[in-house]
């Protein structure tokens, strides 16, 4: 339906001019050297494999459930496969290209909104640079940032839900259905919060209740969720203290109430200054906060609804996150730091420098932006490169179930960088296993047939490849006696099991 009468003059042309978008290449490099980039570490563990696998199907012929539960529900895997094959652009590059596309995109669709709420152009800007400068800050407790160090999932679904945001508030209804499809297809979970917030933001704007409807309409559909745990299952949600609310700090619960409360000051502001779309989006916003606040309370506390603690209703507030930034920036813009370039770098410069600072203490062990084609000088992953160069497609090898903690691995994942199968660890693999139940008993037997490991000798080692087919070792130092060691740095040794 087009936009008429009042709403046409929200719509005022979205194009960027050539200094805009020059303007946004330059910040979005600018996020990109502050908030570093770490292609393998932390969930890409999970998405990677998937990737790799699709490029290459001899690789992970062992143990892949893992990471392929996941790369099943989603194509994107295959889509970052097609566009290396598409391209011919090695995947480490490719990978490189598409997370700064992810962040220009974010960052546009930032500016956008801020179009659509404010007729100042600092405004619109103020919003777009706290963002960027605010990229990987913490959401709450829900172990999400704005969007992380490296390409997953959630890199595009973020996009793709804030652009079908903006069609919904442009009355552009199939674009926005469009837009929303595609985030189905790419990120199933993320997808159900946009659209549960695009109806409420309907509801608000038109007055009816297709929201109230809407929301109790999946509780049929969560019924077969509501069975009792396994032990093992229950083992790896206890893993995860960020699915439970009553196990967040203090701290996280600000991260709660906080934005809320900044928001009704907002929705205040868009009232006086009569910001229609202001108005709507803030006053949408706290409602879906406090929705799927109280739809935390209901299925993270009670141990019947264990079940139902793989949605993480929490993760809601990454939305919320994001466009309290947006309203934040251009409300300081506004008000605060005007035309004087001195206020925007006493705001944006120690900003940008703690981020910076703090993604340093996160992977201090590891270069800032780890290039395509270049080996840190890390242990590690220095042995996670020669398994991948040196070791059969085929090899199969048991490492540490606790490796992604350990001090200078720096949270980089087995799988993604050597490039081999490997026995379940303690540390993604049962994140894997809280979203897929049915694998809960395999991975439970796998981590427990590696308990003590640190202690380990050669019969533990065999004992493991009698039961598992293991074929490789990585083990640290000296830890190898009677070992067949064909690689070893300071930390580490990559050993053969005849």
């Amino acid at each position: 339906m087009p936009p008429s009468g009042a709403d046409a003059e929200t719509l005022r042309s979205s194009r960027l001019s050539l200094r805009q978008l020059a303007l946004l290449l330059l910040t979005t490099l600018a996020a990109f050297l502050i908030h570093g980039y770490h292609p393998a570490v932390e969930d890409a563990e999970i998405y990677l494999p998937g990737i790799k696998k699709a490029l290459n199907p001899n690789l992970y012929p062992y143990n892949n459930q893992f990471f392929a539960a996941h790369a099943s529900r989603t194509l994107f895997p295959n889509l970052i496969a097609a566009s290396v094959k598409l391209t011919h652009i090695p995947l480490d590059y490719a990978l490189l290209l598409w997370h700064l596309a992810s962040i220009f995109f974010l960052l546009l669709a930032c500016w956008k909104i801020g179009k659509l709420c404010f007729d100042d152009e600092r405004a619109q800007w103020g919003g777009v640079l706290l963002v960027a400068a605010l990229l990987t800050i913490p959401v709450a407790g829900t172990a999400l940032y704005i969007l992380d160090e490296y390409l997953n999932p959630r890199s595009i679904s973020t996009v793709t839900i804030l652009f079908a945001l903006i069609a919904v508030v442009e009355r552009r209804y199939v674009r926005a259905v469009l837009w929303c499809a595609f985030t189905a297809v790419i990120h199933p979970l993320m997808v159900v919060f946009g659209v549960s917030y695009f109806a409420l933001l309907l509801w608000l704007r038109r007055s009816q209740h297709s929201f109230v409807n809407a929301a109790f309409l999946p509780v049929g559909l969560l019924l077969p969720f509501l069975q009792p745990v396994t032990g093992a299952y229950r083992e790896a949600l206890q893993a995860h203290s960020y699915f439970f609310l009553l196990r967040w700090e203090w701290y996280e619960w600000l991260g709660i109430f906080g934005p809320i409360v900044l928001l009704f000051w907002f929705k205040s502001i868009a009232r006086r200054r009569a910001l229609a779309n202001f108005e709507l989006l803030a006053n949408a916003t706290i409602w879906f906060a406090i929705f799927y606040f109280a739809a935390g309370l209901l299925i993270t506390i009670p141990d019947r609804f264990a079940r139902l603690t793989l949605f993480q209703p929490m993760r809601a507030l990454h939305l919320v996150y994001i466009l309290l930034f947006v309203f934040s920036g251009a409300l300081l813009a506004r008000c605060v730091l005007k035309t004087e370039l001195w206020r925007w770098c006493v705001l944006l410069v120690p900003l940008c420098a703690g981020m910076f600072y703090a993604q340093r203490q996160l992977f201090p062990a590891t270069p800032h932006i780890e290039w395509p084609g270049v080996t840190p000088a890390n242990d590690w992953l220095q042995a996670f490169a020669w398994i991948r160069e040196n070791t059969p497609v085929d090899a199969y090898f048991a490492l540490d179930p606790q490796h992604m903690v350990l001090p200078g691995e720096d949270q980089h994942g087995f799988r993604a960088v050597a490039e081999r199968s490997m026995l379940a660890d303690n540390v993604k693999d049962d994140g894997a296993v809280t979203m897929f139940p049915r694998m809960a008993d395999e991975w439970q037997r796998q981590v427990r047939a590696q308990a003590g490991w640190k202690n380990f000798r050669l019969d533990d080692y065999r004992r493991l490849q009698t039961k598992f087919g293991l074929t490789w070792v990585l083990v640290g130092q000296p830890g190898s006696e009677g070992l067949l060691c064909q690689y070893e740095n300071e930390t580490l040794k990559v050993c053969r099991l005849n």
